[in-house]
């Protein structure tokens, strides 16, 4: 796998269809409300669900932040979605030095599906991308968003 891959993965113990929909209806429930490009806190964060909307994340004040593009919507198999965060931490214009994440909803059994998050092309982010990598791999990253996901559907079930 290549330095510029990073990838976890989690279950939880619902369908397909129910991972599918908490993940693409719930995410601004697992979301860390820290993780914010915004000048005031996150009120809400928002996934459009169709290909060409967004991520959004809409702060107390009413500005609004889009830091992803959804590139597939594929209920309940995939989401695609770009990320469009430079390794400064700023939104990124430029769709060609962005990167993306895949997560698939594979599932084990009935009442049980392994939730893949690959986040790839980190290295079209340009000078700096490791740091990307290093972000999102870390404790803080797509781990913490995964530990949240999964706790909140455990809850719920």
């Amino acid at each position: 796998m290549s330095d510029a891959v990073v990838r976890h993965e989690v279950v939880v113990p619902v369908d397909a269809d129910a991972a599918f929909a908490a993940f693409t209806q719930r995410i601004g429930d697992f979301k860390p409300p820290e993780h914010n490009l915004l000048g005031a806190p996150i009120a809400q964060t928002v996934l459009e669900p169709r290909v060409g909307g967004g991520i959004v994340d809409r702060a107390t004040d009413g500005t609004e932040c889009r830091w992803a593009r959804i590139l597939a919507f594929e209920p309940p198999d995939r989401l695609v979605f770009s990320w469009d965060i430079s390794p400064r931490w700023q939104i990124e214009t430029d769709p060609a030095s962005t990167s993306e994440v895949e997560v698939r909803f594979v599932p084990e059994s009935p009442a049980r599906t392994r939730v893949v998050l690959e986040h790839r092309h980190l290295d079209r982010h340009g000078s700096g991308w490791d740091a990307v990598r290093d972000g999102v791999d870390g404790d803080e990253g797509w781990p913490l968003y995964l530990a949240r996901y999964r706790a909140l559907v455990e809850e719920e079930t």
